[in-house]
């Protein structure tokens, strides 16, 4: 989004509310690769089952309850940027658990 300083401001927002609604069609069209998701939620997954085994209740409280805040964080984020049902729960899984595509 480029920035003329001499345009109207409501020719701007319109020029802004059409690349945003351009980029949102995008991104709905392109499909989410969630392979590193999934090794991120096994690897909570395993770390909780672990976290439980062991008597670490509150250790296990306090991991669960992150992933829970960022997953509706990130669902809260997507639902406001325009995404709505299934694809805004992939990308809320994908935020949260997409760094498991590091490991």
């Amino acid at each position: 989004m480029s920035f003329d300083e001499n345009e109207p401001q409501s020719v701007r927002e319109q020029r802004f509310a059409a690349e945003r609604a351009r980029r949102r069609t995008a991104r709905k069209a392109a499909s989410l690769d969630l392979r590193g998701a999934h090794v991120g939620a096994v690897i909570v997954t395993v770390a909780l089952v672990f976290l439980s085994w062991y008597g670490k209740l509150v250790a296990l409280g306090i991991v669960s309850g992150v992933f829970l805040l960022w997953f509706a964080a990130a669902l809260a984020w997507a639902y406001a940027d325009g995404d709505h049902g299934r694809h805004a729960l992939q990308r809320a899984y994908n935020v949260t658990f997409g760094w498991g595509n590091g490991v």
